[in-house]
């Protein structure tokens, strides 16, 4: 369980470090709407799923 805490905590420093949101909500929209809301979509399935393993 600890170790997984660790995965996830590097995981969201380097998502954090490299990834502007302010650029990363752009390019999602410049690629259409549709497309911004399917990966909207996942990425809150893919943090749900995330939050469900850890506390496991």
């Amino acid at each position: 369980m600890k170790n997984l805490q660790a995965y996830f905590f590097a995981f969201m420093l380097l998502i954090t470090v490299t990834l502007s949101s302010c650029e990363m909500i752009g390019d999602i929209f410049k690629a259409g709407m549709w497309t911004a809301v399917i990966i909207i979509v996942l990425v809150i399935f893919l943090i749900m799923w995330l939050l469900r393993k850890i506390r496991r």
